[in-house]
């Protein structure tokens, strides 16, 4: 056995360690960005789901008004005008 192999492997261990502690820190932080990243796809999700749900609705109060004849449409339709902007008041006072 060489005389420098035993420094070398002595030098080589705390190297070693470190640079294992290096990539551990490392593969933490990019394990808490997927999860602020997942966590904040969901966050999103819901809002679109619910901005839908919403735009579904007001569609379905279109096509009844269209659908629908006479003075009832003018009601709806001058209900609708005199309305607020919420769209929580329009839809209790059109259905």
């Amino acid at each position: 056995m060489s005389p420098l192999l035993i420094p070398i492997m002595g030098m080589m261990i705390p190297i070693v360690a470190i640079l294992a502690r290096v990539l551990t820190k490392a593969m933490e932080m990019k394990e808490r960005q997927i999860t602020a990243f997942g966590e904040n796809t969901a966050e999103k999700a819901a809002q679109y789901a619910s901005r839908v749900a919403e735009l579904e609705q007001r569609v379905r109060v279109l096509e009844r008004i269209a659908t629908d004849g006479g003075i009832h449409t003018a009601a709806q339709i001058e209900a609708l005008r005199d309305a607020p902007e919420t769209s929580d008041f329009v839809r209790e006072k059109v259905l």
